[in-house]
């Protein structure tokens, strides 16, 4: 849960705070999502919003399809597009539609 900068009621707001902190502790990051690698194509792409410029996209497949595509598939850095807030990913073109991933974004932006 995202946490506002400024809440009316400061106790609310450190209830809020500390639920966050202990949400992360926990692993409970909230910066994964899934995709389906796109039949009949050689790359896919996916847009997230909380791509920055110095994310890293890790991929854990979720079916067998996935699993046996995954030595062939692979997202290079010039493949991540934060000001689109896209990334694609390159694969092997075939027909399965079942080659499904949970994705996970790290990283931050540095100003």
């Amino acid at each position: 849960m995202k946490v506002p900068t400024r809440w009316g009621n400061t106790d609310e707001w450190l209830r809020k705070v500390s639920e966050s902190i202990n949400q992360i502790i926990d692993g409970k990051i909230g910066s994964n999502s899934t995709v389906t690698l796109t039949a009949n194509a050689a790359s896919t792409a996916v847009k997230d919003f909380r791509l920055g410029k110095d994310s890293v996209v890790l991929l854990m497949p979720l079916t067998a399809n996935a699993a046996t595509a995954l030595a062939s598939t692979y997202i290079t850095e010039a493949n991540i597009a934060p000001l689109t807030n896209q990334f694609t990913i390159t694969h092997a073109n075939n027909a399965q539609t079942d080659r499904d991933f949970r994705y996970v974004i790290l990283g931050a932006d540095r100003n």
